[in-house]
């Protein structure tokens, strides 16, 4: 696939994941939860989880951000419901290593499925926050620390 139709791939993932957010609201009866805050936007995001056995159960989000906040925490909620912590531990530390400049971990379609939109961003290092700012904000809430930024 060239590079013109990896971009319009992308860019059709992150524009679906917006307008049709998956996971989107309050969970009930969560276990865990974190507020996210990117004071150079003014992104705000809220994550639910509930745990159970050591097993993501279920996994929610509320938001006021732009459209790649938005699809990367809904493509989050996805790729982390059902999973064991462990597991969504190594998705977590992937995608952070996708979207860093220093690591720069490449994306693999058939790995990781839709999460694949994401190394797009980083052809805008200004959005990179954005993209990380949801997961940052999982691993306050698995972590019980309540908050999460970008700084």
């Amino acid at each position: 696939m060239d590079n013109d139709a990896l971009d319009e791939l992308y860019q059709s993932i992150i524009l679906d994941h917006n307008k049709h957010p998956r996971n989107y609201g309050k969970l009930v009866n969560f276990t865990h939860f974190a507020e996210g805050y990117n004071p150079l936007c003014g992104d705000k995001i809220d994550v639910y989880i509930r745990v159970a056995h050591e097993c993501i159960e279920s996994i929610q989000f509320d938001a006021a951000c732009c459209a790649i906040c938005k699809a990367s925490a809904s493509m989050m909620t996805e790729a982390l419901v059902g999973k064991p912590l462990m597991q969504a531990e190594q998705i977590t530390a992937h995608i952070e290593g996708m979207l860093s400049s220093e690591r720069n971990v490449g994306a693999d379609v058939e790995r990781d499925g839709e999460l694949v939109a994401l190394a797009g961003v980083r052809k805008f290092p200004a959005r990179i926050k954005c993209a990380t700012l949801p997961w940052h904000t999982y691993t306050a809430a698995i972590r019980n620390e309540g908050t999460a930024g970008t700084e």
